[in-house]
């Protein structure tokens, strides 16, 4: 089997252990939903939708942050391997991946158009790598700057 492959398989095989960790989180809340499972950027990815999922998001996603995290937690026990899946529910991380796609694209323009640099609010890392991944698609570059919680990215121009 060549690496690729078995890379593939034990980013499903992640999936499908964090796929059943979080029925199990779903049954004992009480709660339905429908877990999709992929492969996304070198990460299992897995997105619950449907039913009353609001409250396992919360406040700006710091429920969802936990569950990933404790998901991760599973895996790990599992397969003995740390896990970097990315967790999804109600569509939270897609909405946010889109807003900050959009804040960044702005930024630039004013960036370009200025020509100096812009300090964005702070963001935690997986919303600042979505900021750098957008910057650099566009030719600028950006750096992330401070210490964490207030840890933010500075978008330059080129």
């Amino acid at each position: 089997m060549s690496e690729e492959k078995s890379t593939v398989a034990r980013l499903e095989e992640e999936g499908d252990i964090a796929a059943d960790y979080l029925e199990g989180l779903l049954d004992i809340a009480d709660l339905d939903g429908d877990i999709e499972i992929g492969v996304e950027n070198d990460r299992a990815s897995l997105v619950i939708e449907g039913g009353e999922l609001a409250h396992l998001v919360g406040r700006d996603g710091e429920v969802l942050d936990a569950i990933q995290e404790l998901t991760r937690l599973a895996v790990q026990t599992s397969t003995g391997e740390r896990s970097r899946l990315m967790l999804d529910i109600d569509g939270f991380r897609a909405d946010k991946k889109s807003s900050l796609t959009k804040l960044a694209e702005d930024t630039a323009e004013e960036v370009k158009a200025s020509g100096k640099p812009i300090k964005l609010a702070p963001m935690n890392a997986f919303e600042r790598k979505i900021v750098h991944d957008t910057i650099q698609k566009i030719g600028l570059t950006s750096e992330s700057e401070g210490e964490d919680p207030d840890r933010c990215v500075v978008v330059m121009p080129a």
